[in-house]
């Protein structure tokens, strides 16, 4: 893969689609519908997430007489994108803050929900439990992921960012 692995994720519809492809398999065409785009967008988007390695080709069917291909996303195909390169993991921070804030404006009112913002001294044991917890929590979601509109299903979102930070410089120090 290029050294430009997680640039892949900077356009904001591709971080939509791999969200909506977590739950099923869908072609473009099924999925410029569902997130009121063009299937022309919509294919040139999943060739590209595809090419990175976070969409698989999960069945081909035919549909008018002719071949469509269904993707679905894999979460764990995120693993083969790391990169100790901070300009690319800037960019993908950046594209999940962008997502989180387009579904705020989507939050359902009166709902329950949990927002956690913390940068703070832990033990190093309990950091590598907690971390441990979020990895089976990010996991059980997306083994629960079910296709759009579901019977029986609630539209949610989940955004998990968990880090160490580097030590504070002077210009951060209080």
């Amino acid at each position: 893969m290029p050294h430009d692995n997680l640039r892949v994720l900077a356009h904001p519809l591709r971080m939509r689609i791999l969200s909506l492809l977590t739950g099923t398999a869908m072609s473009a065409a099924e999925a410029a519908r569902e997130l009121g785009d063009t299937q022309a967008n919509i294919s040139y988007h999943f060739r590209r997430l595809h090419e990175a390695g976070l969409l698989d080709v999960a069945e081909e069917v035919t549909i008018r007489g002719g071949r469509a291909k269904r993707y679905r996303h894999d979460p764990d195909s995120g693993r083969r994108l790391t990169t100790r390169n901070p300009a690319e993991q800037q960019l993908l921070t950046k594209a999940v803050a962008s997502e989180l804030l387009r579904r705020a404006g989507s939050r359902a009112p009166g709902r329950r929900a949990s927002l956690t913002d913390a940068e703070l001294w832990v033990d190093p044991a309990i950091w590598a439990r907690l971390l441990e917890r979020a990895s089976e929590l990010s996991q059980e979601l997306h083994a629960a992921a079910q296709p759009p509109r579901s019977p029986g299903t609630v539209r949610v979102s989940a955004s998990v960012a968990l880090f160490e930070l580097a030590e504070a410089g002077p210009e951060e120090a209080p």
